[in-house]
């Protein structure tokens, strides 16, 4: 952790590489680990909406998934997904996000779910930036690191 606290701000993606380490490969598997509970707490949640959601599933899907990636990314900096893969969520002063952040993140991702050509923009991003972050991130300035190598 010592790199992260003797400067406030993400560490240095050539002089810290082990914190950035195949994170776009984790955060692909991450989002299927996230998307498969997201699927099943909407399905769970399904019978509380009287079997309505039934009609509108798509709509029901994306809010029980932003609700899902607000609450995780505020108490824990990263979803259920990243937690199991050892990565979370950093802001650009390498903290963990604060909700403000979460929400803003969320709304970021949601949008370029939404929006096809940013899905493809913010996944080459991913790979092409040396922090490995998406277009949500390099607006937020945030980055997904390794948890193992703040040990």
């Amino acid at each position: 952790m010592d790199a992260m606290h003797t400067v406030l701000g993400l560490p240095d993606p050539v002089r810290h590489a082990e914190f950035y380490a195949d994170t776009t490969v984790k955060r692909a598997l991450a989002w299927v680990v996230d998307v498969v509970l997201i699927s099943l707490i909407s399905v769970a949640l399904t019978p509380l909406t009287l079997f309505t959601s039934i009609f509108y599933f798509p709509l029901f899907y994306l809010c029980v998934g932003v609700a899902y990636r607000t609450a995780s990314i505020a108490r824990l900096s990263g979803t259920p997904g990243m937690r199991l893969l050892s990565i979370e969520l950093r802001g650009a002063d390498g903290l963990r996000l604060d909700p403000m952040q979460a929400v803003l993140h969320t709304a970021g991702y949601t949008a370029s779910v939404v929006v096809f050509p940013l899905q493809l923009m913010s996944g080459a991003l991913m790979i092409g930036t040396a922090r490995g972050q998406g277009l949500t991130d390099l607006v937020l300035g945030s980055a997904a690191i390794n948890r193992a190598a703040l040990d």
